[in-house]
């Protein structure tokens, strides 16, 4: 149950982030971000190498995504994750879902001491809103 209320706690927010939105359909930044628009929700790519990714401006850091999103879906190699978890902490972002492959031990503990709704090691948003390829 403490996992749904979590899950419950991430999703009831206007605005999502995407930290590592890929422009690459096959991966699943991509999918993720697709998954968002899927079910109607608010979101902003983050990619500091990308201008659009699936039709919306993307912001090159975390920092840049304006309003402070409510919650943080992330996407990226363990050591980008860190410095993801570290802006968002400094944003004041309350809600990060670290997805399979993105976590490490230090963003975990980062989130902890923080106090963020942290979501991780765990089901991957694509289960758990129901994503279909298109």
């Amino acid at each position: 149950m403490y996992l749904e209320n979590q899950i419950a706690d991430f999703m009831n927010g206007e605005l999502f982030a995407v930290a590592g939105a890929s422009t690459d359909r096959r991966k699943y930044g991509n999918k993720v971000l697709r998954c968002y628009q899927q079910h109607g929700h608010t979101v902003v790519p983050v990619n500091p190498n990308a201008d659009i990714v699936e039709g919306l401006p993307a912001a090159a850091s975390l920092g840049e995504v304006v309003p402070t999103p409510h919650a943080v879906s992330v996407i990226t190699p363990p050591s980008v994750t860190e410095q993801v978890v570290d802006d968002a902490i400094r944003l004041g972002v309350q809600h990060i879902w670290l997805q399979p492959g993105a976590e490490s031990n230090a963003a975990i503990e980062a989130c902890q001491s923080a106090g963020i709704n942290l979501i991780h090691s765990g089901p991957c948003i694509l289960v758990v809103l129901g994503y279909r390829e298109t």
